[in-house]
Order: C-alpha cells, then sequence, then structure tokens
C-alpha cells in the first residue's frame, strides 16, 4: 500500500483562465471595448475596460454594471477550470487579470455608489485571489 503525503495545509492549486488571444488582441490594437464585448462577451478583459471607462468617466453604476458582467463571466470561467470557490487566481497570468480587474472595478463602483460591505467584500477576495493584483490595482 502507497501512503499519501500531501500537504493538506497548502491548499488549492492556482487556477489559470484560457487565454482568448483574439480578444485580447483586438483589445490592445485600440478596437473599442464595446465593440470587443459584443464580438467575446466571455471575455472579462473587455468588460473590465468598460468598467474603467465609464468610471473614469463619472458613470459608478454604469461601470458597476459592466463590472459584475465581467466577474460573473469570469467566476463561470474559473470554475469551469476546477476553482471551488477559493484558492489562488495569480494576477501574472495574463488570461487571469480581466477576472481581477473586473473584481478590483466592482469594489470601486460598490464603494462609489454606498455598498460599503460589497465593496469590502470584493477588495477582501481581491486580497485572497491574488495579493499581487490587489498592489497593482489598489496601490496597497
Amino acid at each position: 500500500m502507497t501512503e499519501s503525503h500531501e500537504n493538506l495545509l497548502a491548499g488549492p492549486p492556482p487556477t489559470r483562465l484560457p487565454d482568448l488571444p483574439e480578444a485580447r488582441e483586438a483589445l490592445e490594437s485600440g478596437a473599442q471595448a464595446s465593440d470587443v464585448a459584443a464580438r467575446f462577451p466571455a471575455y472579462p478583459g473587455a468588460w473590465a475596460a468598460l468598467a474603467d471607462e465609464y468610471f473614469a468617466g463619472g458613470h459608478a453604476v454604469t461601470s458597476y454594471a459592466f463590472a459584475r458582467t465581467g466577474y460573473h463571466r469570469g467566476l463561470d470561467q474559473l470554475r469551469r477550470a476546477g476553482w471551488k470557490g477559493h484558492g489562488p487566481i495569480p494576477w501574472e497570468h495574463e488570461p487571469n487579470r480581466g477576472f481581477l480587474r473586473c473584481l478590483h472595478a466592482l469594489a470601486r463602483a460598490a464603494q462609489a455608489i454606498g455598498e460599503k460591505e460589497e465593496a469590502e467584500r470584493c477588495f477582501q477576495f481581491l486580497k485572497d485571489s491574488s495579493s499581487q493584483a490587489a498592489e497593482e490595482l489598489t496601490g496597497r
């Protein structure tokens, strides 16, 4: 009989989302985020770009809606990739960045519209998922 000596305290392995190169390249080439989201609705990076654009324009509620859409699209992809509701979602893996940016945008917009508890939950989820993303996106 072979014994397994897995480290039960190590936690789940990092989750890495699949790349959508055509969507990423379209956004990087300067295509309108709304066009990329319409063509690739499963791509969280486009929703994050829309959330950022509308937040910068002073439209926190619209930013919130775009961020929530990308957040939920990202959660669906994370679950399909084996994520069980917790564990690392590394910022250094480029395809994860759209989801992490949506999570940050959701926290930021929630805070702006007075949803303090949701903002705190989202900021904590971001930090728990990727301390590097939290630092990059929030400066803390």
